[in-house]
């Protein structure tokens, strides 16, 4: 489980696929070091197990439901990629609760610079539109955000400048596709009204 505040932003050393399928990320970071085998850590929104480490870098694998799902299979070298480590019981909520199990990809299509921020816009297929509220609760890109105002097939989040320094999202461009995970507990709520209306026929 994780809360959608970045860490800090990794790069890709090295990006392989694997025999038979999947493929294996090496990713530097400052914490590599102080890691685990099997620890949890999310990799642009997308929960990964590490399998090796070292003082500069840890080593995961995303098989090919991971690589069908998420952007996980454009990540090349030299790629930044934001972090996250799993949360723990002392550790306060500062986002909101993330479970790194990325529900689809959207695209950026318009960034704007304010006086002070940026607004992105990212359309996302249409099937998800019953889990974007405005004011609510994405993670994008492993970033716990508020959604600004919703759109047809679209919305609209406010990137303060601390994100936009410390994320992977001021090196994105329109076109750029993304890692959606929808609020868990929206989620939920859908899948239950949703049964009480099949009961009810």
């Amino acid at each position: 489980m994780f809360t959608g505040i970045v860490q800090e932003t990794g790069t890709v050393k090295s990006a392989k696929s694997l025999n038979g399928g999947g493929m294996e990320f090496t990713i530097e970071s400052t914490f590599s070091g102080t890691c685990h085998i099997d620890e949890s850590i999310a990799i642009n929104g997308v929960c990964h197990t590490v399998t090796a480490f070292n003082e500069h870098s840890f080593t995961v694998q995303s098989v090919e439901e991971t690589l069908r799902k998420t952007t996980m299979g454009d990540l090349k070298a030299k790629t930044p990629v934001n972090l996250e480590r799993s949360m723990t019981l002392q550790q306060g909520i500062e986002g909101h609760l993330v479970q790194g199990h990325v529900d689809t990809t959207g695209e950026i299509s318009a960034m704007e610079k304010e006086e002070t921020g940026w607004l992105i816009t990212i359309k996302y297929p249409e099937e998800f539109k019953n889990m974007i509220v405005g004011r609510g609760s994405i993670t994008v890109e492993g970033i716990s955000l508020t959604i600004a105002r919703e759109e047809e097939n679209q919305f609209v989040i406010a990137i303060i400048p601390y994100t936009w320094d410390y994320t992977n999202l001021k090196s994105k461009k329109i076109g750029d596709m993304v890692n959606l995970e929808f609020d868990i507990i929206g989620k939920y709520v859908v899948k239950y009204l949703a049964g009480i209306g099949r009961d009810s026929l």
